[in-house]
């Protein structure tokens, strides 16, 4: 299980960074339509933070330290710093997760989460679908701030059965 949720993870992170890539420019990067508190910039810095913090600090003793504050609050800079903190979180991912032993999904996840105890399998399945649900959002925003249609090709299940190791 440990490696089936290693390459979700990997190829949503993947999909994010081409995501953020589709934005026309750094500018756009960082706007929003109404009733939408923030940008793809923003979510891609958010998700990005979120798991270096849960799987690299907690999981793999990494010593990053998170600034969730600032990853809502910042509100300009290049596609490229984006994209190189997405794939920062990837490469924890792939060490971290691989290197992680399949009997500790059923142990208790060393850190509270809302003040609750959750199994390691859970919250890494939290995780998983926490980076799915803002790359959605990401997509979706790109779309309406540029009226391009163009997919990511997120949902790729040739890359996912790649990164799993099996055979489509």
């Amino acid at each position: 299980m440990i490696e089936a949720i290693r390459a979700v993870l990997i190829r949503e992170l993947e999909a994010f960074a081409r995501e953020i890539e589709l934005y026309p420019d750094d500018h756009s990067l960082w706007q929003t339509v109404p009733g939408v508190p923030n940008s793809g910039g923003n979510l891609g810095l958010h998700v990005a933070g979120n798991l270096l913090h849960f799987v690299g600090a907690v999981l793999g003793g990494t010593g990053y330290t998170r600034n969730r504050d600032l990853e809502f609050a910042r509100r300009d800079g290049t596609r490229a710093e984006v994209v190189a903190e997405l794939t920062q979180a990837r490469d924890v991912v792939i060490a971290v997760l691989g290197r992680f032993p399949e009997e500790t999904l059923n142990q208790a996840y060393p850190e509270a989460k809302a003040n609750q105890r959750l199994s390691t399998g859970l919250m890494l399945q939290h995780l998983v679908t926490h980076l799915a649900f803002h790359l959605g959002q990401t997509g979706y925003l790109r779309r309406a701030l540029t009226g391009d249609k163009t997919s990511s090709g997120a949902l790729s299940s040739a890359s996912l059965a790649t990164l799993a190791g099996t055979v489509p």
